[in-house]
């Protein structure tokens, strides 16, 4: 089970990577896999700090975080 999780999160990284934002349910309906196994790829991404959510009127939406460059140091 725990390697399905990590594949479907793997899924929904590309997901949002080529699609910049989505909902649970279209992450459902896009993907093809269950409601439950996308709220556990999405925790799992979350937990590893890779998602931003933004509450909007029409439901939550989960973006990619922005990931800032490494700064050198001198």
């Amino acid at each position: 089970m725990l390697e399905n999780i990590g594949s479907v999160a793997g899924v929904i990284w590309h997901y949002l990577e080529d699609n910049d934002e989505a909902t649970v349910t279209k992450l459902t309906r896009e993907i093809g896999e269950n409601e439950r196994t996308v709220l556990m790829g999405v925790g799992w991404l979350a937990r590893e700090g890779k998602l931003d959510f933004e509450q909007r009127k029409q439901g939550t939406y989960i973006t990619l975080k922005i990931q800032q460059p490494n700064a050198e140091v001198v």
